[in-house]
């Protein structure tokens, strides 16, 4: 498949490091990234929310409690006291353009996590010149029409609930649905509760619609090599060893 957006362009299957890796560093520090990098992984994945001051931060939860031991919750505390907090007691919080800045050719997938994340994302964008290089997803419908309205065409973006909704109907029944206008891959879960997503059917509509698909979150060799018989476009994973022993064995790491 031809790939439609310079984030897209690489040679066969994408290895993503989920969150950096859980495998040797906390999860979003910049020490988990440096070890994917090393690796020799060419795309992490990582969420950001904003500062009750604006300032962009590689997190993922809302609230400090679950890594940092703080009950804090992002959006209402300044830079100044979250910048003083240790995911797992010994790493900073970083800032995403902490991230885009240390590896420039690093390609990075960036979930917005929260409303107040948006402005400072769409600014931090702009600010590094980094649109060929990131792809933006979300939870929420309104702020990746935000993103989009923002960028146009120029933005790499994955589908939303609603797109995904549509996708799994359209795959599961056969409905005759168009595809997503905006939306460049599936970034889509294994399963949703019950529901199989990743199937031969959503993988083949997946690909008449010119998306990619990108499975999150696999740490079994397994189910790995499983997924890539079905002919995914990308696994996203936390323990980075696993998946690039699976990806070297099958000769396109």
């Amino acid at each position: 498949m031809m790939a439609r957006h310079p984030y897209l362009e690489h040679e066969g299957p994408i290895a993503f490091a989920h969150r950096g890796g859980t495998s040797t560093a906390p999860e979003n520090s910049l020490r988990s990234f440096e070890n994917a990098v090393s690796l020799g992984y060419q795309y992490v994945e990582t969420d950001v929310h904003a500062s009750s001051d604006g300032v962009l931060l590689a997190f993922h939860d809302t609230n400090l409690k679950r890594t940092c031991g703080q009950d804090v919750t992002i959006q209402s505390t300044p830079y100044s006291v979250l910048s003083q907090a240790r995911v797992e007691g010994t790493d900073p919080i970083p800032l995403l353009e902490d991230i885009l800045g240390s590896w420039p050719q690093l390609r990075v997938n960036i979930d917005c996590k929260a409303d107040s994340a948006l402005q400072p994302l769409i600014d931090a964008v702009k600010r590094t010149n980094s649109l060929d290089r990131i792809c933006i997803g979300s939870f929420s419908d309104d702020r990746l029409s935000k993103i989009r309205a923002a960028f146009g065409a120029a933005v790499c973006t994955s589908m939303g609930p609603r797109e995904v909704t549509r996708f799994v109907l359209a795959a599961s029944l056969h409905l005759p649905l168009s595809a997503p206008r905006e939306a460049l891959a599936a970034q889509i879960p294994v399963k949703q509760g019950p529901i199989p997503v990743v199937t031969p059917s959503s993988i083949a509509l997946a690909k008449k619609w010119g998306l990619q698909v990108h499975v999150w979150t696999i740490d079994d060799p397994i189910e790995m090599s499983r997924l890539l018989d079905m002919g995914v476009d990308g696994i996203m994973t936390d323990d980075t060893e696993t998946l690039r022993r699976v990806f070297t064995e099958r000769h396109i790491w």
